[in-house]
């Protein structure tokens, strides 16, 4: 038997985060395009300058309702077909709302580009927001909150930012309202809100995919290029602050078999300089199976399937003014709350005092930095990636020059910067559960004031 010769592997390429083109439409929508040969299904990401401190008070998840009703009929289909019309050219349409703004996202097949270009177009330009599909949105909403608040772990982190950030800001409640604030929503609301804040002249479309032969100007011109609006400046971001003195809350959930914990504290937005050194010391700490905190947690002692540590940008300004979530998060065993915290403390305090090691750093940097060129192989990566720098108000190479600074931080560099984030007597910690059997142990360790809250 003939056996077909053994392929032998090729010379690796140089890779770096795609470069995107920028230009702007007449009517004052910034575009970021990607040509990515061989992705033949587009992603399109548009980025809508409504965040969440322009929602009017007492309408907490307004920007949430807005932002679902944007795929339920315009003023040429109703929902029924406009969904039928996504459907039939493949395409996948969707949005959110978040802090910085809403997000709204379209997939689609390179071939039908041109329609779902213009349905997109046509949802933006001119949602119907009828009576009758916001209320029922109001009601799927109502429906969700408390399934969310049986959820350990959105109850932990919901009572983080309630105690992180002063009650004045949006940022401290929940992102997408509470029943009482939801339940005040209608359809003259919704449209208000969409008129003050949705405009071409404050919004960016991201488009990413193989372009060839593809006349994205002409395309762009006669789809969003026919949104218009007025051009009112950017909204300013509030300066945001926070208390972050260690701490410790309990929200009590008799007879729980398990303790959902959430650790965190205020960080720096993308724009320190700090920025990727604490990313790679955090990764060290928490952000793998391999990471000190699950070989003592999990692999030593057993408490836990997991603990991960990470920073999560919450608000972001062109000035560096923002903010970002510094956190450790898990679950342990009911009866091991108070083990676990003790040696989840001693891990931080054993990190100040001993530092990183060479080989945890190359590990992390093979992780972080070798796996890129996976980890935004769809088009629909790299689109979100770009989307979230200009959300984040951030250079388009922002991405590209992380990976770089990465390769090039050191291990004392990192281990300054992990040791900064998460200072052993700097951290609130929420911990969701029965507070009858952790609360006693927990007070013994002595990482804060404990208080206990009802679920």
């Amino acid at each position: 038997m003939t056996y077909h010769p053994q392929p032998q592997p090729g010379t690796p390429t140089p890779w770096a985060f795609p470069a995107p083109g920028r230009s702007t439409l007449p009517n004052g929508l910034t575009v970021l395009r990607c040509h990515r040969p061989g992705q033949q299904v587009v992603a399109v990401e548009i980025n809508l300058d409504a965040p969440l401190d322009a929602e009017p008070e007492g309408l907490d998840g307004i920007a949430t309702i807005m932002s679902r009703a944007f795929n339920e009929g315009t003023d040429k289909h109703t929902a029924e077909e406009f969904a039928a019309e996504l459907e039939r050219c493949g395409a996948n349409m969707d949005a959110h709302a978040d802090h910085p703004g809403v997000r709204v996202s379209l997939e689609v097949p390179v071939s039908r580009l041109p329609k779902a270009l213009g349905l997109l177009a046509e949802a933006l330009r001119a949602p119907a927001f009828t009576d009758g599909e916001i209320s029922r949105l109001v009601r799927n909403r109502l429906d969700e909150i408390p399934h969310e608040h049986a959820n350990p772990g959105y109850r932990a982190a919901k009572q983080l930012s309630k105690e992180l950030f002063p009650a004045s800001l949006r940022i401290s409640r929940p992102r997408r309202g509470t029943e009482e604030t939801v339940a005040r929503i209608d359809a003259t609301g919704v449209r208000a809100f969409y008129d003050a804040h949705v405009r071409p002249a404050t919004a960016t479309a991201v488009v990413v995919g193989d372009l060839t032969g593809v006349d994205l100007d002409a395309l762009l011109a006669e789809t969003l290029g026919d949104w218009t609006g007025n051009t009112a400046a950017p909204r300013p971001a509030p300066p945001i602050t926070a208390d972050d003195t260690g701490r410790v809350i309990i929200v009590d959930r008799p007879g729980s078999v398990q303790t959902q914990l959430i650790i965190g504290r205020i960080g720096a937005d993308r724009h320190d300089r700090v920025w990727p050194a604490q990313l790679l010391g955090t990764y060290c700490l928490g952000g793998t199976l391999t990471s000190r905190l699950d070989r003592v947690l999990r692999e030593e002692k057993g408490y836990t399937y997991g603990v991960r540590a990470f920073g999560q940008v919450l608000r972001s300004t062109a000035e560096g003014t923002g903010a970002a979530m510094l956190a450790i998060s898990g679950s342990v065993d009911t009866e091991s709350t108070g083990p676990a915290l003790d040696d989840l403390w001693k891990v931080l305090r054993t990190l100040a005092a001993e530092g990183l090691t060479d080989a945890e750093r190359e590990t992390a940097v093979q992780n972080l930095v070798g796996v890129a060129p996976l980890k935004f192989e769809t088009a629909a990566a790299v689109a979100g990636t770009l989307a979230d720098q200009v959300e984040q108000h951030l250079p388009d190479d922002f991405q590209a020059q992380l990976y770089a600074r990465l390769a090039e931080t050191g291990t004392v560099e990192a281990t300054a910067a992990v040791v900064s984030a998460f200072p052993a007597d700097r951290l609130v910690t929420v911990l969701v559960g029965d507070a009858e059997k952790i609360a006693e142990p927990v007070r013994a360790l002595g990482i804060g004031e404990v208080t206990v809250v009802t679920g």
